[in-house]
């Protein structure tokens, strides 16, 4: 697999959009991220996971699987490496991490701003006098 693979694929599921984040291309579902490929030049997908979700795929394929290293690993932030996973593999990984995204989504409430919303936020930025 490959960059446009994980992009493909990413953007197959319900809802997905890409955006960037720091320069970098993420995916988001309702404008929260679920992946990103900040790490492609190393030949690295990101996915957002709970460290549950880590461990069982590192533990059942460490040669695809590796947690992100420092704090973003600790919170779940996964690598993937793109050479050595299978489509299936890949895909099940997004898949995981996207309705993972789309179930904290409907339990926070938190749904994308609409173009009303973020200009009555960014209104409300200015300082005060």
């Amino acid at each position: 697999m490959n960059v446009a693979d994980f992009r493909r694929i990413a953007l197959s599921l319900p809802g997905a959009e890409e955006s960037s984040h720091m320069g970098q291309p993420d995916f988001r579902v309702d404008g929260r991220i679920f992946a990103t490929l900040a790490s492609a030049k190393q030949g690295y997908g990101n996915l957002m996971l709970t460290l549950e979700q880590q461990t069982a795929f590192v533990e059942e394929m460490p040669e695809v699987f590796l947690s992100i290293s420092g704090g973003w690993g600790r919170m779940g932030m996964t690598h993937i490496r793109l050479a050595e996973a299978i489509e299936d593999v890949l895909y099940g990984a997004l898949h995981t991490a996207w309705k993972l995204r789309v179930e904290k989504n409907t339990k926070t409430g938190k749904k994308k701003r609409g173009p009303d919303k973020a200009l009555s936020a960014a209104k409300g930025r200015g300082k005060r006098r």
